[in-house]
Formats: C-alpha cells, sequence, structure tokens
C-alpha cells in the first residue's frame, strides 16, 4: 500500500510538470502575434492563435492544479518519469499547435499534425503553399522548430521547473551536462542556442536576405530543422554568401551542446579531438570528392558550382536541416544512395540534428578496431578504450557498445519497416529509403514523395517516423512500458 501512495504521488508530480509545460507552449503559440506589428494587415488571424494559445493554457493549468493536489518533496525525476513528461508534454504541443493550420489554412487534421510534427521535431518537411501562407504561419512553423531543436523539456528546465537530477533532461535526448547543475548546464544550452541564432539573423541580412525571411532561415538553420519561406529553398536566393551563412549555421547545430561549450572556452585542440567532429570532417573530406568526381561531374562539369552544391547537400544531409540548392530528382541513383547513407547516420549526440548520431556510429567502428587490436595485444595487457566528449574523456564500457548497439539495429529496423510501408504502396525502393530515411532523421529533404495528394497512410507513417526519429525509440518504450506496470499494479492494489 506504502508504494501504491507512493507511485500514486508520483504522477502527480507528473501531472504537475506536463502542465507546467503544455501551458509554456500555449505561451509560444502567443509569440507569432509579436509580428503583427510589422504586418499589422494580419491581424484577423490574431483570434486563431489566441484560440490554440487558450485552450493550450486551460489544459495545462488544469493538469497543473491536479497534479499539485499532493507535494512532493523529492523533485528528482527517473529516466522512466522524465520520458513520460516528454512524451505527454509533446503530444499537447502537437495537438494545439495544429489548431491554427486547420483553422487558417483549412488543412486536415492529419495534414496539420504532419505539418507541426515536422516542426516541433526539426524534420522542415512540409504541405503548406509557402508562396500564398500568411507571414503568421510561416513565422510560427520557424518558431516550433526553434523550441523543438532546443527541446520543450530543455526549456522549462533552464526557466521553470525546479527539477533536479538527469531523468528529465535526458529524456529528451540529452546527455551531457555542460556544468555540473542540470538547471546551469539548460540555461547555458540556451544562451548559447539563442546567441547563435542571433548572430544567424545579422549574418543573413548582412547577406542581402530580407528580414523576414533572415529570421525565419536562422531559426531553421540552426535547429537543423530546414523550413523555409521559399518554394526553392536556400537556392531560390543564388548567393554564396547566403549559402556560406547556411552551412556555418547548420555545422553550428548538429554539434553536441557540450562540444560547443568546450569550444567557447577555447580549448580548440579538446574540440577537434572529439569524436563527433573527427567523424564530421572525416566524411566531409571522404564524400566530398567521391560525390563530385564520380557521381556528378556530368551533371556539374564546372569545378567550382560542383564543389558549390556537393558540399551543400552534404552538410545539410549530415545536420539533418533540410535546406537545398537543387532539386535531388535529377540526380544520379548513386549520388541519392550516399545522401541516404548521411541522413541515416545524421548529426550529434545531444545537438538539434537527428538521424543515428554520429557518436554512436563513431563508437560502432571503434569498437571494431579496439576488437582487433585486442587480439594483437599481450594476455595481460589492460587497456582503457575511451573517445572525447565535451571536454573530457568517456571511458567506454561493453555496456555502451552493447546500448548503442542495440539502438542502432532498433533504427534501422524502423527504417525497414518504415520502407517497406512505401514500398506497398508502389513507390520504388529508392525513393521509399529516401523519402522515409529523410524523415525518420529528420531530415526534411525530399524528392517530391510528400505532397498534400500522398495516400494518407503514407502521411501517417512519415509522421509518426518523424515523432520517433527526434524522441529516439527507447524513451517511447521507456514512458510506455512504465505506464502499463504502474497501472497493473495500482489496480491489482485497489
Amino acid at each position: 500500500m506504502k508504494y501504491k501512495n507512493l507511485l500514486i504521488s508520483r504522477y502527480y508530480l507528473i501531472s504537475k510538470y506536463i502542465g507546467v509545460i503544455i501551458m509554456f507552449a500555449g505561451g509560444a503559440i502567443l509569440s507569432p502575434l509579436l509580428f503583427l506589428t510589422a504586418y499589422p494587415e494580419e491581424a484577423a488571424l490574431a483570434p486563431h492563435f489566441l484560440l490554440a494559445a487558450g485552450l493550450s493554457i486551460l489544459i495545462g493549468f488544469v493538469l497543473y492544479i491536479y497534479g499539485n493536489k499532493h507535494q512532493s518533496e523529492d523533485v528528482e525525476l527517473s529516466l522512466n518519469e522524465g520520458s513520460i513528461i516528454v512524451i505527454f508534454s509533446w503530444l499537447g504541443a502537437i495537438l494545439f499547435s495544429a489548431i491554427p493550420f486547420i483553422t487558417i489554412l483549412d488543412m486536415s487534421w492529419t495534414h496539420a499534425i504532419f505539418e507541426v510534427v515536422s516542426g516541433w521535431t526539426t524534420t522542415g518537411l512540409s504541405l503548406v503553399d509557402v508562396t500564398t501562407a500568411p507571414k503568421l504561419i510561416l513565422i510560427w512553423r520557424s518558431i516550433m522548430q526553434f523550441f523543438g531543436g532546443a527541446g520543450l523539456a530543455v526549456i522549462a528546465l533552464s526557466s521553470l521547473l525546479p527539477v533536479h537530477g538527469m531523468g528529465l533532461y535526458m529524456a529528451e535526448a540529452r546527455s551531457d551536462k555542460l556544468l555540473p547543475h542540470v538547471k546551469r548546464s539548460t540555461m547555458m544550452i540556451m544562451k548559447i542556442y539563442t546567441l547563435y541564432t542571433a548572430a544567424g539573423v545579422f549574418l543573413y541580412y548582412f547577406s542581402g536576405m530580407p528580414l523576414f525571411d533572415s529570421i525565419n532561415h536562422s531559426m531553421a538553420a540552426i535547429s537543423t530543422g530546414g523550413f523555409s519561406t521559399q518554394p526553392d529553398s536556400i537556392g531560390h536566393y543564388n548567393s554564396l554568401s547566403i549559402e556560406v551563412v547556411t552551412i556555418v549555421l547548420m555545422f553550428l547545430g548538429t554539434i553536441n551542446f557540450a562540444t560547443h561549450y568546450t569550444l567557447l572556452k577555447g580549448k580548440i585542440k579538446i574540440f577537434f579531438k572529439n569524436a563527433e567532429i573527427r567523424l564530421m570532417i572525416t566524411l566531409f573530406t571522404l564524400l566530398t570528392p567521391i560525390l563530385m568526381f564520380f557521381s556528378l561531374n556530368a551533371l556539374y562539369p564546372k569545378l567550382s558550382e560542383n564543389f558549390r552544391i556537393t558540399f551543400f547537400q552534404i552538410i545539410t544531409a549530415l545536420s539533418t536541416t533540410g535546406f537545398s540548392t537543387i532539386a535531388f530528382t535529377g540526380w544520379p541513383l548513386f549520388a541519392n544512395f550516399i545522401i541516404i547513407i548521411i541522413m541515416l547516420v545524421g548529426g550529434g549526440t545531444g545537438s538539434t540534428a537527428g538521424g543515428i548520431k554520429q557518436y554512436r556510429i563513431y563508437l560502432i567502428f571503434k569498437s571494431i578496431y579496439w576488437e582487433i587490436k585486442e587480439q594483437f595485444l599481450p594476455r595481460r595487457s589492460v587497456s582503457s578504450n575511451y573517445l572525447w566528449r565535451g571536454e573530457n574523456k568517456f571511458y567506454v564500457k561493453d555496456q555502451h557498445i552493447k546500448d548503442v548497439a542495440n539502438y542502432i539495429i532498433l533504427y534501422l529496423f524502423t527504417f525497414i519497416a518504415g520502407v517497406a510501408v512505401h514500398t506497398a504502396y508502389g513507390y520504388s525502393l529508392l525513393d521509399s529509403m529516401f523519402e522515409f530515411g529523410s524523415a525518420l532523421g529528420t531530415v526534411g529533404l525530399s524528392i517530391g514523395l510528400i505532397s498534400p495528394e500522398a495516400p494518407t497512410g503514407i502521411i501517417w507513417t512519415q509522421t509518426i517516423g518523424m515523432f520517433l526519429g527526434r524522441l529516439e525509440f527507447f524513451i517511447i518504450l521507456y514512458a510506455g512500458i512504465k505506464l502499463v506496470k504502474d497501472g497493473i499494479y495500482i489496480s491489482k492494489h485497489d
């Protein structure tokens, strides 16, 4: 009975924190209204955002009041409890965020949910016609990506929630603390994130991009989101300086925040020792000439143009941003296949990027090297294997390798299942791999398969893929298993 009461008290606490985060999501829905000072002609759209925000704040407040019935002195959340909070907070944010798309653009619930999941998960696949969409809708898409990139739980921890411990922090695919205290770490993340975004707005505007576009693209680039205000994405501007700014922002967005902190502290040598930085440099160095000279040379015979296009597409795929300067439909099969591989690899662990994550890929290849190396060492020799993460050495144990291998297997199994659904609808294998790989990796690149005319089954498969890819699979499994187990225990002890 004592354990049952403890469980119930923890769920009161969970309800309270879900309520706080959903209220914050309601506040985020109100933020596009700030742009009415620049676009007063869209004032008639304000009630739509007020409705969505009001419902979100109301439901969040009800959950907060309900959860506040039972005060718990212990506010250190476990990973499983943090997973439940993250899952239900994200679902609430997605539900209420879809309302403006339904009431303003007359989108169906299926299409609206797809759009906001793409926004919050920083994917960038879109069903919205950006040439006719109101400015408030366009900026709302970018704001979703900005907040989604940082993570709802991270934002809440940095400013709203008095939570100790790593449970909620890790539940949103974060693992490295910048500072010893979780709240100080999340505050530092938000400072770095906001600083880069502001710098991006200035650099875009200085490079000749209109201010409204600069704000949207900076938020989308640093969050590795990829929503654009132009149908041709970054290619619309045909500007080398704008592409360079975008590359820098995408690169920054795909780096682990702990690694950012190392760089900002001036520890340049340690920065370049980091496993993910080494892997990124290796991939850029190897894949750029391979694509240039073995696949794209005939399509772009001019060397400077070939390098410019190839390098941009590699970094937009690896960072899982999804901006583009060309149409992938005209690319050779080999080039598109390489892009699929890069999208599956993805960005840095604990960054705003998606994919399997570079750290996991690097660790698996390193573990193979260590395994071979150990076969040729003296029997009594003892070796300590480590990788650099942030400014510290991370000593790798067998359990770490097992965890990474399990995640990769689960990721690839999900990828195969999603591709199978696409092929069942009659799409080619390569097209299915490209499109679902883009969704699962929260990339946002497309070869034209996703459109308002796409089958409903494909839209929902892509939506689920984006959600799984952003929150990572084990977090969802942890939340589901805990809910079922606790529900069974409480019901048995009524």
